[in-house]
């Protein structure tokens, strides 16, 4: 079920680590044309728009403070679940697509070391789009109470950066932040075989706040 503001975020927001080459020259410029609207037709023109686009991004880029709950698969992503399968090796595959509104900053699903993290290049077509399987990704291995769990990072259209945090052998906690994804992308999780999904396709994810798995 979707959770309330109050249930996942501690009230404390910042900006996500990765977010200055975007972020910086959009809110440079909106300073600027506001700065010289009064003296200047053209700055007046960029001005309004400029403004839209750095608080637009100041939104993209936010990285709020979450108070982690007891769980055993928390998200790793905000979104909304795009599908459920199950997978030829007894896993199950829930993807989460993260629309450009959604908080981009992902997190580790459970406590564990990180065996391997493996960018894989690849196209940039929508998300949402099956063909998104073979986009730009970055794929994660981690060591946990459950043994090895994969996650993928997947790019879209727009989102052509991934931008891991941490390295291989870095250890996590449960819902540490762990990489950025700029942008409309996705995140796969593949849960262990004999771990049942407790979401369904449609449902709204948090990161590090709800949990996919059913005791």
């Amino acid at each position: 079920m979707p959770h309330s503001p109050s249930s996942v975020s501690s009230g404390r927001v910042r900006l996500a680590r990765g977010a200055s080459p975007w972020l910086v020259p959009t809110l440079a410029t909106a300073a600027v044309s506001l700065a010289r609207s009064r003296r200047s037709k053209w700055a007046a023109a960029v001005a309004v728009p400029s403004t839209a686009l750095a608080a637009g991004m100041l939104w993209f880029f936010r990285d709020p403070e979450r108070e982690i709950p007891t769980g055993r698969v928390l998200s790793p992503a905000d979104g909304v679940v795009q599908s459920i399968m199950p997978w030829a090796d007894g896993r199950t595959r829930v993807a989460i697509f993260m629309s450009p509104l959604n908080v981009h900053v992902n997190r580790a699903p459970l406590a564990g070391t990180v065996t391997s993290v493996e960018h894989v290049p690849g196209g940039f077509v929508p998300a949402f789009n099956k063909e998104s399987e073979h986009n730009e990704r970055v794929i994660w291995h981690f060591d946990t109470e459950l043994g090895d769990l994969e996650m993928v990072q997947i790019a879209g259209t727009v989102a052509r950066r991934i931008i891991p945090y941490v390295d291989r052998e870095a250890k996590l906690e449960q819902g540490e932040r762990l990489g950025l994804i700029r942008f409309g992308s996705r995140v796969d999780l593949y849960l262990p075989q004999g771990v049942e999904p407790a979401v369904e396709v449609g449902e709204t994810t948090t990161a590090g706040v709800t949990r996919l798995d059913r005791d």
